[in-house]
């Protein structure tokens, strides 16, 4: 899985968040390049609330239309 240290993390934009107002904290998921969001997917699949794993498939699935994801409309 992708990873990135609390410098790197605070150092992105918030815009590199699928929850920019929650970034860099916890459950923000970081999505700046495929690994990341792929991490994110797996990540809120795991731990997310239905209607954040919506959110997530589906700002992952804007940035990134070639990743295949599970449960995308």
């Amino acid at each position: 899985m992708a990873e990135l240290d609390a410098a790197e993390r605070k150092a992105l934009p918030k815009s590199d968040f699928v929850f920019p107002d929650r970034a860099p904290g916890p459950g923000s998921y970081p999505v700046p390049d495929e690994d990341h969001a792929r991490d994110a997917l797996a990540r809120v699949a795991a731990n997310g609330t239905p209607e954040e794993q919506a959110e997530v498939r589906r700002a992952v699935h804007e940035r990134y239309p070639d990743i295949e994801i599970e449960g995308a409309e």
